[in-house]
C-alpha cells in the first residue's frame, strides 16, 4: 500500500526542505525565486507563465502564506504542477546554488 501525502510536496524530503525554506525565509529568498523565474521564462515564455499563472491561481488565495508576495507564489505554482522528476531537479538546483551563495542553513532533513 502506497503512502497517502496530505500536500503536494510531502513526497520528496528535497522538495518538502525546499518549500519550507521559501516559507520561512521568503525575504532572502526571493532573488533565488526571481532567478528561478528567469530560467522558466527563458524556456517557456513570461506570457504562458503568466497566462498559467493566472489559471492556477486559486479562487481563495491570499489566503496561502505564499500568496503575499507574487514571485514567491509563482515559484511555488510552478514547483506544484511540474513532473516529479522536475521537481526533484528543481529542489536540487535550488539547495546547490543556496550554497553556493554561501547561505547556510541547517536541513531539517539529514538524510538529504
Amino acid at each position: 500500500m502506497s503512502p497517502t501525502y496530505k500536500r503536494w510536496y510531502d513526497h520528496d524530503p528535497l522538495l518538502l526542505e525546499v518549500i519550507e525554506l521559501l516559507r520561512n525565509y521568503q525575504t532572502e529568498l526571493h532573488a533565488q525565486a526571481e532567478i528561478f523565474l528567469a530560467k522558466i521564462e527563458e524556456k517557456v515564455s513570461k506570457e504562458k507563465i503568466e497566462k498559467f499563472y493566472q489559471k492556477a491561481k486559486a479562487i481563495n488565495a491570499n489566503n496561502r502564506w505564499y500568496d503575499k508576495d507574487p514571485v514567491i507564489s509563482r515559484t511555488v505554482e510552478l514547483l506544484r504542477i511540474v513532473p516529479p522528476e522536475a521537481q526533484k531537479i528543481c529542489a536540487e538546483n535550488f539547495i546547490r546554488t543556496l550554497k553556493e551563495m554561501g547561505i547556510e542553513y541547517e536541513s531539517p532533513n539529514k538524510n538529504v
